[in-house]
């Protein structure tokens, strides 16, 4: 018998309660990256203002409290009253969805925020929100809560109407807000993710300040400071990317274009690495699936590199056809572009979809290329573009007649898969699992402990190569990497295809060891050269095999992290047991299943990439050659006073 459905039982979401409703839909996620991206939000609006020519400094406060502050000295929002919803102007852009000035282009050329739902989706997903306009001689301010409880919750209500407070020489907006620990699983903003995400964002706007503020770290009883502000826009942001690098040339290209359809600088600089890292911005806005843009741009710097090459007589007709990447190989690339009726795809929605911007990226870049390699003091860059071309195309030769080895005909039955991967006899990809675990002991474990169904195991029998350090003909000689490859099934590099993908989760296994630890950094790397999409599109997983067993007869607890371990001691309670696992292989099946297999039980950490730009620069420190930078960055970041407590827990 059905329910009854009338009209009654249609909700009807009003002003901010469908994104308290719904936060997924407004920020993607409730967790640490959907908390940032409030904060983001407000500095996004500020951003706007100041790159459309309005005040000049920006300045983010995380208080002691937890409530997070931004500051500009824009315009300020304006204050008076709005003619269709008969309240401030303020009042309407944290109350109503899709509300903003960013929609005609009179009062802003080009915005980051373009839905227009980024305050008032700040302030309905806040306990509390306070704004504080500095406009025209005078100081307003206006106060909003979330009021109630449960499912009766309304979000951010107006504490009373805008109010002038008096007389003010300042100007801009403050925007003070406190994350709604109802909402968030964790409400703690990390200095680390706001200060790399405000670094880049005063790379992209050159000659706007940025100053962080942290109350919560104090040092000699005086807050945290840091200041951005990069006079070179891009072409500081590449310096800084190839920090670490060898470069081939000390200044980068640079340069800057402009039409009725886009504004756009780019930077771009060899290194001595053998992969092109492109790395490109929409408003601000991170593209890191790319899309017309990139393709605009890597067309004329082909187009201008083959043409000046021919002329400067550096490229013979015996030398044959170049393609794009030989061109790319080893450039560290920057590119940002600002734009209208911006039209994003993918399922990540960070690809630039706009036709209408490739012609015009590739027809503005190619005329400013054109320009540098002419100019006789660059010579010596055009002639060291061209070698690296010429040598990469040799080099991609032999990286073809490699990569054929991998497309064999029945590739999943080729000689370098028998005895590795136990398939398993699911038919549907978006199902599958493909472990990749090290060694037989592991690899017996885990084909025992597998669900057939939809489990695959692929056993590596030594480490892979180090992908950051080699070319691709060398890593493609690397039996476990065409291992990986041929189960796949994608292809990689230009040919990868993620449509043939065989297994929509691809786990990585390892012991939670150094050696594990090794392992896992060697094929993310190799991931993220060659597979990039595949962690893009959320396929990567790290698996979490537990540390400890700690057991008292029936009653057993698997603890997963040292700080886990004396609350789990405490609950089994004297007489305890307790195992360290020093690998996979000590683990009978039943074990390894219960605690990392089942999908009902295990605990996976998808592997992401919200910063392209800050994991280009954190491989190539720590995977790298250049052994002074990681010894700098392992000496700031490792704990070299953790004391080893598991001798003494033994003792119960």
């Amino acid at each position: 018998m059905s329910k009854q459905y009338d009209s009654k039982d249609i909700v009807i979401l009003e002003g901010l309660d469908a994104v308290r409703m719904r936060p997924g839909m407004y920020i993607g996620t409730t967790g640490s990256k959907g908390l940032h991206h409030l904060l983001w939000e407000i500095v996004d609006n500020s951003v706007d203002e100041i790159a459309n020519g309005y005040g000049d400094t920006i300045t983010v406060t995380l208080h002691e409290d937890g409530s997070a502050q931004v500051e500009d000295n824009g315009r300020g929002i304006p204050v008076d009253i709005h003619p269709q919803k008969k309240v401030s102007g303020v009042e309407v852009v944290f109350t109503q969805l899709h509300a903003g000035g960013k929609f005609e282009s009179d009062n802003y050329n080009f915005s980051g925020g373009l839905h227009g739902v980024g305050a008032s989706v700040a302030n309905a997903l806040s306990r509390w929100l306070t704004v504080t306009v500095y406009r025209e001689g005078y100081e307003y301010e206006m106060q909003f809560e979330s009021k109630g409880s449960g499912k009766n919750i309304k979000s951010g209500v107006p504490v009373a109407p805008l109010k002038k407070v008096g007389k003010t020489k300042l100007q801009g907006t403050l925007v003070r807000f406190f994350p709604d620990d109802r909402v968030f699983e964790d409400i703690t903003f990390d200095l680390e993710v706001v200060s790399k995400r405000l670094r880049e964002i005063a790379f992209l706007n050159k000659g706007i300040k940025i100053e962080l503020i942290d109350e919560r770290r104090l040092n000699n009883g005086e807050a945290f400071k840091q200041t951005f502000k990069y006079a070179g826009g891009l072409s500081d942001f590449v310096k800084y990317l190839n920090e670490n690098k060898t470069v081939e040339h000390s200044k980068p290209i640079h340069f800057e274009a402009k039409s009725d359809l886009v504004q756009l600088e780019c930077a771009l600089q060899y290194t001595n690495n053998y992969t092109e890292n492109v790395f490109s911005y929409v408003n601000n806005i991170p593209t890191s699936e790319g899309g017309t843009h990139e393709t605009g741009l890597k067309n004329a710097l082909t187009h201008a590199l083959t043409d000046m090459g021919k002329k400067a007589g550096l490229i013979k007709d015996k030398d044959g056809a170049f393609i794009g990447e030989d061109f790319r190989e080893g450039l560290t690339i920057v590119l940002a572009i600002k734009m209208r009726n911006v039209q994003f795809e993918g399922q990540t929605k960070t690809k630039l979809g706009n036709t209408e911007i490739k012609p015009e990226v590739e027809s503005l870049s190619y005329k400013k290329l054109m320009e540098f390699f002419e100019q006789s003091s660059n010579k010596n860059i055009l002639e060291l573009a061209i070698n690296k071309a010429k040598q990469a195309a040799k080099v991609r030769e032999a990286a073809r007649k490699a990569k054929e080895i991998t497309r064999a005909k029945h590739s999943i039955e080729n000689s370098n898969l028998i005895g590795k991967l136990s398939s398993c006899s699911g038919k549907k990809a978006e199902l599958n699992e493909l472990f990749i675990v090290e060694g037989e002991s592991a690899g017996g474990s885990a084909k025992q402990a597998r669900d057939r169904g939809f489990q695959a195991i692929l056993a590596l029998r030594g480490k892979p190569l180090n992908a950051e350090k080699k070319r691709l003909a060398q890593i493609l000689a690397n039996e476990e990497i065409r291992t990986i490859i041929s189960a796949l099934g994608t292809g990689i590099g230009e040919d990868f295809n993620l449509g043939s993908l065989k297994y929509h989760k691809v786990i990585i296994l390892s012991d939670a060891d150094q050696d594990g630890a090794h392992i896992r950094a060697i094929l993310i790397t190799f991931f993220f050269r060659y597979m990039r999409e595949l962690i893009l599109n959320g396929h990567l997983y790290i698996g979490l095999p537990p540390l400890y067993k700690v057991s008292k007869r029936d009653n057993i607890e698997y603890v997963y992290s040292d700080a886990e371990l004396p609350e789990a001691i405490e609950r089994i309670g004297k007489g305890y047991a307790i195992q360290r696992y020093k690998g996979l292989g000590e683990m009978n099946p039943d074990q390894l299943w219960d605690t990392t297999m089942d999908p009902s039980k295990r605990s996976l950490m998808r592997v992401t990439l919200d910063d392209v730009a800050n994991a280009e620069l954190m491989i190539t420190t720590l995977m790298g050659d250049n052994i002074e930078a990681r010894k700098r960055y392992i000496s700031e970041h490792a704990n070299f006073n953790r004391e080893e407590t598991f001798e003494a827990k033994q003792e119960n």
